[in-house]
C-alpha cells in the first residue's frame, strides 16, 4: 500500500524558514515527479512546485519561485521543499503528491498519490 507521510510544519514568523519532508512507502517513486501542493481555508489546492525523478528539472509556481526550494533523495523515496522569506499568505496545508505519470504536471489532477498534509502557518 503507498502511503506518503509529510513532515516539518509549524509556526514561523513573517520573514523566516522551513524545511518540509516526505518520505513515501509502499513502491519506488525514483523513475517519478514528486511535487507539493498547497490549501489555504476557503481556497482550492494549488500548485507550489514539482521535481522530475532524477532531481535534474524541477518547476515552481510563480509565487514561491526563488523562494522556495524542491528536492528529493531517490534512495530515502523521499521529496522536500526548503522554504524560506516566508509570508503570511504563504500559510496553508501542504500536500506531497507524486504520480506514475512521466509528466511534471502543476494540476492536482495530474497525481495518484496523496499525503495526509503538514500546516504551515506563517505569523507574528
Amino acid at each position: 500500500q503507498v502511503q506518503l507521510v509529510e513532515s516539518g510544519g509549524g509556526l514561523v514568523q513573517p520573514g523566516g524558514s522551513l524545511a518540509l519532508s516526505c518520505a513515501a512507502s509502499g513502491r519506488s517513486f525514483s523513475d517519478y515527479p514528486m511535487a507539493w501542493f498547497r490549501q489555504a481555508p476557503g481556497n482550492e489546492r494549488e500548485f507550489v512546485a514539482v521535481i522530475g525523478g532524477s532531481g535534474r528539472v524541477a518547476n515552481y509556481a510563480g509565487s514561491v519561485k526563488d523562494r522556495f526550494t524542491i528536492s528529493r533523495d531517490n534512495a530515502k523515496n523521499a521529496v522536500y521543499l526548503q522554504m524560506k522569506s516566508l509570508k503570511p499568505e504563504d500559510t496553508a496545508v501542504y500536500y506531497c503528491a507524486t504520480t506514475t505519470q512521466m509528466v511534471l504536471g502543476i494540476s492536482s489532477s495530474a497525481y495518484e498519490y496523496w499525503g495526509q498534509g503538514t500546516q504551515v502557518t506563517v505569523s507574528s
